[in-house]
């Protein structure tokens, strides 16, 4: 949510903000809140008045009672009478009008940088800079779907059963792979600094409205039924709304976690949910990180982020590019994101496995996390980023690391995790 003095003062640049996410059926929105936050104002003015002029004339009411003019006294107690009536409607008036500026408040994008190039959709994502030899092995590298068969790693038919399309079991091997590549990724941001936690599973709708759009939501999120939680569909989510209607003093920032959670997502939409692999799933295992900071720092925090996502999977000999999404791609609250992307040997491209983003004070603003300076309170800067989320990181380590003879290579940071196995071989 952006800072309603920006519509205020500088309306043409919120519009022309909305243009550049080409989301034009919200520019009437900017005027609506315009208009409303001007009645919202005078009501406001006029109650205050109100209130002043009621004090005021209390202290005569008192005077003229000591003065022994009860008739007087009488008539200007009848006076407030009417103006508490008046400030009572007043009152509500406000509290209507800012209920309709907040539910525009909510869906008007936030400003993004101007380092984002413009386009409509993903298609228009522009690559920054790859980092390892994307290498096509001379042999021919399965679906990873298969390699987990080889290794007897993978049950989705028995998930069908249990649970529909779009769950999987991980067994042996491959099962310890996935936790492997977690546990590393955890201790890996340990290293790096980060505090690590694990949050609640389940959230709020009021922490729900306060870390994404109501667009994401209705496409990701699912709810309990009967009950006023979401299961989370990354632990971002319960991170940020750790700090809910909190007061963080200056010296404590920036506060840097890293959280493990399993994740939820509808996953709504065209692209649908794979009946064979594992890309797209209803269920995933996450390792992510969160930065509050200073409003000054979080671009430099925003690029720190990506390169350790970069970082972790080089390690794991898994090659990488960053992609930065492109104005139609941002979602309401980001400010800037990219997409950190590993190299498909494969499919010979690139696929996604994590996303860096930073939203300037948009989260902080509805979930009223500010911070106290000497100066005053203002609102935090929040960033979240994918350290490795899994199974899809899975993937890319699979086909990376796959073997002419069908073994999987493991690498030389993964093997304490793996009871010091160098390799997994084919049991088929």
């Amino acid at each position: 949510m952006i800072d309603i003095k920006l519509i205020r003062e500088q309306k043409e640049l919120v519009k022309e903000n909305i243009r550049k996410k080409f989301q034009e059926e919200k520019l009437s929105l900017v005027d609506e809140v315009y208009d409303l936050d001007i009645k919202w104002r005078d009501s406001r003015k006029k109650a205050d008045d109100l209130r002043s002029k009621k004090n005021q004339m209390a202290k005569e009411i008192g005077a003229l009672m000591g003065k022994g003019e009860k008739e007087k006294a009488e008539e200007a107690k009848e006076n407030v009478r009417n103006m508490n009536e008046e400030i009572a409607n007043l009152e509500k008036e406000e509290e209507t009008l800012a209920e309709e500026i907040k539910k525009r408040m909510m869906v008007i994008p936030n400003i993004i940088d101007d380092s984002v190039p413009i386009g409509k959709d993903d298609s228009e994502n522009v690559e920054n800079e790859k980092f390892g030899e994307p290498v096509v092995p001379e042999y021919e590298i399965p679906y990873h779907a298969d390699i987990l068969d080889s290794i007897n790693g993978l049950d989705k038919e028995s998930a069908g059963r249990t649970s529909g399309n779009g769950f999987y079991y991980l067994l042996g091997d491959g099962a310890r792979l996935h936790e492997a590549m977690l546990a590393y990724a955890r201790d890996f941001m340990i290293d790096h600094g980060f505090t690590y936690a694990i949050p609640p599973f389940m959230i709020r709708s009021d922490v729900v409205t306060g870390v994404m759009s109501f667009k994401e939501m209705d496409a990701m999120m699912y709810k309990i039924e009967g009950e006023d939680l979401y299961l989370i569909g990354t632990s971002e989510h319960s991170m940020i709304g750790k700090f809910k209607d909190q007061e963080i003093k200056e010296e404590s920032l920036p506060i840097c976690l890293t959280s493990y959670s399993p994740c939820f997502r509808k996953e709504v939409g065209s692209h649908g949910i794979e009946e064979r692999g594992l890309y797209r799933v209803h269920q995933f295992e996450k390792e992510e990180m969160i930065v509050i900071c200073r409003p000054e720092e979080s671009m430099k925090w925003y690029n720190k982020m990506w390169e350790l996502t970069v970082e972790y999977f080089r390690s794991l000999n898994v090659p990488v590019r960053t992609l930065e999404c492109c104005s139609g791609d941002l979602a309401d609250l980001k400010v800037k994101s990219c997409d950190v992307e590993a190299w498909s040997p494969r499919q010979q491209k690139y696929f996604e496995v994590g996303s860096c983003s930073t939203l300037g004070d948009a989260q902080a603003r509805r979930l009223g996390i500010r911070i106290k300076t000497k100066d005053g309170n203002i609102y935090a800067h929040t960033l979240n980023n994918t350290v490795c989320a899994s199974p899809r990181g899975l993937i890319a380590f699979l086909e990376n690391n796959y073997q002419a003879d069908g073994s999987i290579l493991i690498p030389e940071v993964l093997r304490p995790y793996m009871g010091g196995k160098e390799k997994v071989v084919p049991q088929k």
